[in-house]
């Protein structure tokens, strides 16, 4: 078998764009007919720009490959030019291939990917989702619900009478900056402790509450906010600090009875066994479209487990990814929670033959072959790519520390 043909899709998402304004898919097909799909996560670049990295790349390793061998074909793209290195871009080209050829070998022995790296451990996966804008909110925008006491209750509230059992919220949102780490003020500390409050007496015991932020702040900060929070349950602290300093996110770790949990901005085994050494972590948050691929995550996990750590894969792109994520999610013990983007409705539903399947709270994995899903390219084709803004996610300056909302130029 070899790989005789690949296409990407540059997919522009129509509003309220979640998971991303753009996402870019990968069809390769071989010569007995059979297509594998895979994504590339997100990137600083335009997502035409990542379309041609995997067309390039494609084109000079990848057509003439044999599938099956995807461990070989991922040490050649991981070393080509001269790289072997965890470059985000990069490792969201090579994730994108490795996770289409996964596909093509679950199709070709007709089993989901998962009974071929251990089998089907877990029956259903527990999810949660961020807190994302009703459409009748006061005012649009992530930041408004997130840090805004009341509204954040109201959308918690909301997500648990569809059957939610965990939502995430960053009760500092208003504060992210291409200027992190900063020092938070009292009034920053304590509109965020007042989110948390609000979301905790509205949901009881009746869910989690995920602090997902976004290393917005210093080490010291990151450890008053989270001695704050502590009487309120969370399940994890994301990102306390941002991900480039191990040591400091150890450093939080220590003076927190709250389980940190981080990955989103890290590839490969190599940055992940660092958060084991360090116990800078417990809980890892691998992005399948960039940490590596499938069998990446799959070794992750399982280092993960000689230390008890959990992982709970993070999730902000299209459905691709998600289904690679519920991949390795069924299969291993230690998986604890995975992010939805609601219930997988919407856009996330239409760009799909057929859609995810999510129920009170669970997603149920599928058992069709590989993925167990298929991209609609008719639909992909009908939403071409998305223009951003040249201000979108641009700060000319930090943003206020107080309490006063921030919000960036275009930021949606």
């Amino acid at each position: 078998m070899k790989v005789t043909d690949l296409k990407t899709y540059v997919v522009g998402t129509p509003p309220p764009h979640h998971g991303g304004r753009n996402w870019v898919f990968l069809k390769i097909t071989t010569n007995d007919g059979i297509e594998g799909f895979g994504e590339a996560y997100a990137v600083p670049f335009d997502a035409r720009t990542v379309a041609r990295m995997i067309e390039d790349m494609g084109e000079r390793y990848v057509i003439g490959w044999d599938p099956f061998k995807t461990e070989k074909l991922w040490r050649i793209l991981y070393g080509s030019g001269f790289g072997q290195h965890p470059d985000l871009a990069k490792m969201g080209v090579i994730s994108a291939f490795e996770m289409a050829c996964w596909d093509i070998v679950g199709k070709a022995v007709n089993q989901p990917i998962y009974n071929l790296l251990g089998g089907q451990y877990h029956e259903k996966l527990r999810s949660y989702t961020y807190l994302y804008p009703a459409a009748d909110d006061p005012v649009q925008g992530n930041v408004s619900v997130h840090c805004d006491p009341e509204q954040a209750a109201k959308r918690a509230m909301d997500y648990v009478k569809q059957g939610f059992t965990a939502v995430k919220l960053d009760p500092i949102l208003d504060l992210m900056s291409p200027f992190d780490p900063r020092d938070l003020s009292l009034e920053a500390l304590d509109n965020a402790e007042a989110v948390v409050r609000s979301v905790r007496e509205a949901v009881g015991n009746k869910c989690d509450i995920l602090i997902g932020t976004h290393g917005q702040t210093t080490t010291h900060s990151a450890i008053r906010l989270a001695r704050r929070l502590e009487k309120y349950d969370p399940l994890w602290f994301e990102e306390p600090v941002p991900p480039e300093n191990v040591d400091e996110m150890a450093r939080v770790a220590r003076f927190t009875s709250i389980p940190i949990a981080t990955g989103e901005r890290l590839s490969t085994v190599y940055e992940f066994s660092a958060l084991l050494e360090k116990q800078a972590a417990a809980i890892l948050q691998m992005a399948l479209g960039r940490v590596g691929g499938i069998m990446e995550a799959k070794t992750i996990a399982g280092m993960a487990e000689a230390h008890y750590a959990q992982i709970a894969p993070h999730l902000f792109c299209g459905p691709i990814e998600g289904a690679a994520n519920i991949q390795i999610d069924t299969c291993s013990p230690n998986f604890l929670i995975q992010e939805s983007i609601e219930t997988w409705g919407g856009f996330h539903a239409e760009i799909l033959k057929e859609r995810l399947q999510w129920e009170d709270g669970y997603i149920i994995p599928p058992t069709r072959p590989g993925l167990g899903v298929e991209l609609n390219e008719e639909v992909a084709a009908k939403h071409p790519y998305n223009p951003v803004e040249p201000g979108l996610w641009h700060w000319d300056t930090p943003p206020d520390l107080g309490g006063e909302p921030h919000q960036s130029r275009g930021r949606k």
